[in-house]
């Protein structure tokens, strides 16, 4: 794609974005809703026109090639199956309207059920499936035609939380198996850190950052970044910098971060220091600085915890090893920020800063 520009009458709401996904990729564009990530998805399908700008498939500008012809398949949030039909019916759809010869449609069904698992519910309607089963019946009648590009269009937000894991899975596996390029669209960033080989960040109609899940997870371009991708996200705290004979420090209130040698930036310049709150820890490291909190509450999630605390007026969260009890966690008041993985951003841009000068 470049500089794709989609317009509503007067309204623009994809502005220029560039982006090229490699064959076999699994690209997965996240972001809030109204960012324009399903419009984007769309205007690769075809089922919205661009405003300006070039989408190529194979090299092949396709900006007015009607979806049919464009060799993608898409897979819909609401299944989109025709309820009158059953599952074989409904994975065949796509090759009875090309007119494929019916041994052909019948070895093909066949395939595609036993890699989703839909063998044993073959003769039955979409009425008779759980939500799961409708999802892989949906996705089987994209597999079947064996298009060059893979599109799904929040494809498991129907789906409760355990059937979405499974989904997820299933989604991997199958990428892997079919080896085909794939584009993929969720405001649910653990999806997306699960799934992609890239993800792509979206936010008001712009691309924010393009980079490997572990990319963005440890350096994030800029506070939006920090604050959309992880669960949960980055803590962000505003201060000062503060140069000294040691090194350059972030004052906090009170409380003095320390930053590694390779990160500087002026004296009193106004940032935001983010850390992870898988990062901040309970016990103290090299390099690392004492942070006092004030532990508010602790939020038990099995194996991990997460302390909800604040620095003097910033909220903070910690993520740590529960250790098969919590009661040592109840009287923390004091956690450690390794200096290598604290991150520093302009307070006015909100861009990350990282390198000398306060680049």
């Amino acid at each position: 794609m470049q500089k794709i520009v989609k317009c509503y009458g007067d309204l623009e709401v994809v502005h220029g974005i560039d982006l090229e996904i490699a064959p076999k990729e699994f690209v997965v564009l996240v972001g809030p809703s109204g960012c324009g990530k399903s419009t984007t998805l769309r205007m690769i399908a075809g089922l919205e026109e661009i405003t300006a700008g070039d989408i190529k498939i194979d090299d092949r500008v396709v900006n007015r090639v009607a979806p049919k012809d464009r060799d993608v398949a898409m897979v819909f949030q609401n299944y989109a199956l025709y309820p009158h039909l059953n599952v074989a019916e409904n994975i065949a759809f796509g090759l009875r309207i090309r007119k494929e010869s019916k041994e052909h449609i019948a070895e093909s069904v066949k395939e595609v059920a036993e890699i989703l698992g839909l063998t044993p519910y073959l003769d039955r309607r979409p009425a008779n499936l759980s939500g799961g089963q409708r999802q892989r019946v949906a996705m089987g009648r994209a597999i079947v035609r064996r298009p060059k590009v893979f599109l799904f269009d929040e494809p498991l937000s129907n789906l409760d939380a355990k059937l979405r894991t499974q989904m997820r899975a299933e989604i991997k596996r199958l990428h892997k198996r079919l080896g085909a390029t794939s584009v993929y669209v969720t405001h649910d960033q653990v999806e997306a850190m699960t799934l992609a080989d890239r993800i792509v960040v979206m936010n008001g109609g712009i691309i924010e950052q393009i980079g490997s899940p572990m990319d963005l997870f440890m350096n994030p371009a800029n506070t939006f970044v920090a604050g959309f991708i992880g669960s949960p996200p980055m803590n962000q705290l505003q201060g000062e910098i503060r140069n000294t004979d040691a090194g350059s420090q972030v004052k906090v209130g009170d409380v003095l971060f320390t930053l590694p040698d390779s990160l500087t930036a002026d004296e009193g310049r106004k940032v935001i220091v983010g850390v992870r709150p898988e990062h901040l820890s309970l016990t103290p490291g090299e390099f690392s600085s004492a942070i006092p909190i004030s532990l508010e509450l602790v939020e038990t999630l099995g194996s991990e915890a997460l302390l909800h605390a604040t620095v003097g007026e910033h909220p903070m969260i910690i993520k740590t090893e529960t250790l098969s009890d919590i009661d040592h966690l109840q009287n923390v008041t004091q956690v450690y920020a390794p200096a290598n993985l604290v991150k520093l951003f302009d307070a006015e841009t909100g861009l990350a800063i990282t390198g000398q000068s306060g680049s």
